[in-house]
């Protein structure tokens, strides 16, 4: 397949001078170092950290190191890059549960990133290539978000934008839209450096690297500020005041599914202060409260003792509250479920997670697993997925719920809000990862889908980070990771739909055709050069 490849651009592009230099080894060595380091770049661009300007020079370097590449050495690039991407972005997935679940999901999500790197040494031999691998690019992240098991979003390039310049293209199309421009600029950037190098002993700025930068550069940024518009953090429907409750956890990691009884507790407890400082006059009522999701693993159905203490505090501070637990039916498969708790009758309405974790709440291929981690027994039942919206009327009030990990896929958030939810609410739980970054790339992805959706967007978590995010994607209040807290505070509640919500799935099929477009043309050319390359060897002259 490569030396195909070669047939259809069989000189290479010229090296860097400063490449030359070097010893042959190090020349060997210095593309896989650049493709371990632009993934290296891609992840420091990631909260906590507010580097989001990294992701440029990041795919600048990508590019550099897949540009011109055969097919094979692209794979291998690109896989380079997601490990050296997704090996320290992911770290927290084995925080509890030891190396192996880490490095195995990292190799095997890597393949993605390595398919894309393919794709991009391909479409680089293209006209206006930066477009094409841009393209190819978010390609790959739609097939990661949907396979296997459903998907694995996480890393999406969008996800670290929360600060960025780019972020009011999320309003435009998506994740899809936002991810794309970001890309399109680090590969804009690369061609324009490239086009210079390549004229510089003109003395002159050549005009193809003005179109490069012009249109990798210039037109994502023009983008992003054509549609500061769409981001309003103005009320549509008057405001609601609300209040998520961090009740915290005794102990860090798994032995907090241990500690059943004592999390609810918790939220018991920090929702009667809540509601003692609502009447010392600390804070304002609240319309409605928000507790994390496993905020009571105890089944209230099922469990009197854990019913009465929920009633208990939700009829304290006299409002809806929506609490997060786990219903154990006799037969079948467990439930992660949002029930909406009514001061007066209790129990009204029930959203069961729509998209429940693979390894985490369900063990795929169990048998077969435990022979590499005994921990998958750890899951001892499996949870099954709920199969509706989750929209709530909480005091006349529409929230769209997205338990924890759904607020990573794009359809589990754009749902409620095309169905009416005025705000968003994401119960999470991510004691299970301790202190490491996890819960701030949660948050930066809650604050994604607060421009993108044009809503608040409320995250009520067991042990923290908790916050409550304008629809502009500003954080207005958080809480300290393993601290007990309520936050309450009074959100503007909107009904207009973005472009993006109304879109849909849209601009990311268009992206993905235009991706597979690019690669079609390659294809096209490829065969058409061995055409005549078969054509030319058996004329007169080649007989």
């Amino acid at each position: 397949m490569s030396a195909t490849m070669t047939a259809v651009e069989p000189t290479p592009p010229p090296a860097d001078p400063a490449e030359k230099r070097l010893p042959r080894l190090l020349r060997a060595l210095v593309r896989p170092a650049g493709a371990v380091l632009s993934g290296v770049l891609l992840y420091l661009s990631f909260p906590p950290r507010p580097l989001w300007w990294l992701a440029l020079p990041g795919f600048a370097l990508l590019a550099w190191s897949l540009y011109g590449r055969r097919l094979r050495a692209g794979f291998g690039l690109g896989y380079l890059a997601g490990l050296g991407f997704l090996l320290p972005l992911l770290s927290w997935t084995g925080a509890e549960v030891g190396s192996f679940p880490w490095i195995a999901l990292v190799a095997f999500e890597s393949l993605f990133i390595a398919a894309v790197g393919l794709g991009i040494a391909a479409t680089s031999r293209l006209p206006v290539w930066p477009l094409w691998a841009a393209a190819v690019w978010i390609a790959g992240e739609a097939a990661r978000a949907r396979v296997p098991f459903g998907g694995f979003p996480w890393g999406k390039i969008a996800f670290g934008q929360a600060d960025s310049v780019f972020l009011p293209l999320a309003a435009v199309g998506g994740t899809p839209v936002l991810g794309f421009a970001v890309v399109l600029c680090g590969f804009g950037l690369y061609e324009a450096y490239r086009q210079v190098l390549a004229h510089r002993r003109t003395g002159r700025v050549p005009r193809g690297a003005v179109v490069a930068a012009a249109a990798g550069v210039l037109v994502p940024v023009a983008g992003a500020f054509a549609a500061i518009p769409l981001v309003s953090d103005k009320a549509e429907n008057g405001t609601a005041t609300v209040a998520a409750v961090q009740g915290n956890v005794p102990r860090q990691g798994l032995d907090f599914n241990s500690q059943r009884r004592a999390v609810l507790d918790n939220h018991v407890r920090r929702t009667e202060q809540l509601a003692r400082d609502v009447k010392a006059g600390k804070v304002p009522q609240p319309d409605f409260v928000l507790w994390p999701e496993n905020s009571s693993d105890l089944d209230p159905y099922r469990n009197g003792d854990a019913r009465l203490v929920i009633d208990q505090a939700v009829r304290a501070i006299g409002v809806p509250t929506v609490v997060g637990t786990v219903l154990t039916p006799d037969t079948g498969k467990l439930r992660n479920t949002l029930i909406q708790w009514d001061p007066k009758r209790g129990p009204v309405a029930t959203y069961d997670k729509r998209h429940v974790q693979p390894f985490g709440e369900y063990i795929p291929m169990r048998s077969f697993v435990r022979l590499f981690n005994s921990d998958v027994d750890l899951v001892s039942r499996d949870f099954g997925p709920g199969h509706k919206v989750g929209l709530f009327n909480l005091a006349g009030t529409k929230v769209g719920l997205a338990t924890c990990f759904e607020a990573a896929f794009d359809g589990a958030v754009r749902d409620p809000v095309k169905d009416g939810a005025e705000i968003i609410a994401v119960p999470s739980n991510n004691a299970t990862f301790d202190r490491t970054e996890m819960t701030y790339q949660q948050l930066a992805m809650s604050r994604v889908r607060a421009v993108e959706h044009s809503r608040s967007v409320v995250v009520p978590a067991t042990s923290g980070v908790s916050a409550i995010i304008r629809p502009d994607g500003t954080v207005v209040q958080q809480t300290k990771m393993f601290t007990p807290a309520a936050l309450v505070d009074k959100v503007p509640l909107r009904t207009s739909l973005t472009p993006a919500t109304r879109l849909g799935v849209l601009p990311e099929v268009v992206l993905v055709a235009i991706a597979v477009a690019g690669l079609g043309w390659v294809t096209f050319r490829t065969v058409r050069v061995r055409r005549a390359g078969a054509a030319g060897r058996s004329g007169p002259d080649g007989a």
